[in-house]
């Protein structure tokens, strides 16, 4: 349960941009890649990138680094929903990219699970740092899936790779989960046609159950039973039926991986509301 806002480091704004030392101590056990962050000014935390399955994973074919950015640049902030509500998080400007060259041998089926812990911020109940990631270039979204003490440790889920951010997010709780099932929905519309007809029907009435317990009965605990479903009905239409293997080649789409990811995080959300109590 989520409750009582305490997150140290919101308003500490560290100015020191130049000579980011990125990541230390890099290793790999089994299908899990873990580095220190350390950076200029005290800017430290542990980054791990675990796998379901994976072929190919070394420091070099997963392309991680991490490095220092000013919250106030405006062509970062561009790319935040609500910038006068969502912010990086000052006690940690960090923002942390993967990206795999394509010549690499890296691929992986299922989904990437990407967990961030570090003492220069603090968990406490209610509160609103979120992991959020974005493509090169593109919009950051939200894709927390868990947060918890350590001094304050997130991960999410993805599909692919991409750039990762901390933020403070004060966005009311509803219309990020709008923002959430819209996010559900609209990778099955840009990838239905990659889905099996009759598998692609069964997702979208499952959406739907979803959907109608949140928006239609104001149901949170109901609304997490049936997107925990789509998630399971994703993950076991094999990939012959939802496509589910990621390569750096960049010719596969993880639709299964994209799928079950959004409805990790909005799980999460809906969960946050249920924890809310009346």
């Amino acid at each position: 349960m989520i409750k009582n806002l305490t997150c140290n480091g919101l308003l500490f704004f560290f100015a020191a941009v130049a000579g980011a030392q990125g990541l230390v101590g890099a290793s790999i056990s089994g299908n899990t890649f873990s580095a220190g962050i350390e950076l200029p000014g005290g800017i430290e935390a542990d980054l791990k990138i675990s796998f379901e399955q994976v072929v190919g994973l070394t420091a070099s074919n997963l392309g991680a680094s991490a490095e220092l950015v000013d919250p106030l640049d405006p062509d970062l902030l561009a790319r935040l929903p609500e910038p006068n509500l969502v912010s990086l998080a000052g006690g940690f400007p960090v923002k942390v990219s993967i990206e795999p060259p394509a010549s690499g041998a890296l691929s992986f089926s299922g989904i990437a699970s990407i967990e961030i812990h570090t003492h220069n911020l603090t968990y406490g109940v209610d509160c609103p740092f979120r992991l959020f990631a974005a493509e090169a270039g593109a919009p950051f979204r939200d894709i927390t899936a868990a947060m918890s003490m350590g001094s304050y440790r997130t991960h999410g889920t993805k599909g692919g790779f991409s750039e990762f951010l901390i933020v403070a997010d004060l966005r009311p709780l509803a219309a990020v989960i709008d923002g959430k099932f819209q996010r559900v929905q609209g990778v099955l519309d840009t990838h239905g046609w990659r889905i099996e007809a009759e598998v692609l029907a069964q997702l979208q009435e499952q959406l739907d159950l979803a959907a109608a317990a949140w928006y239609g009965a104001g149901n949170p605990v109901a609304a997490i039973r049936e997107i925990e479903q789509f998630a399971a009905m994703a993950e076991c239409a094999g990939d012959e039926s939802v496509p589910s293997v990621w390569r750096a080649s960049g010719d596969l789409v993880n639709v299964a991986g994209q799928l079950r990811a959004a409805a990790g995080t909005l799980r999460f959300s809906l969960n946050l509301r249920a924890n809310a109590g009346p």
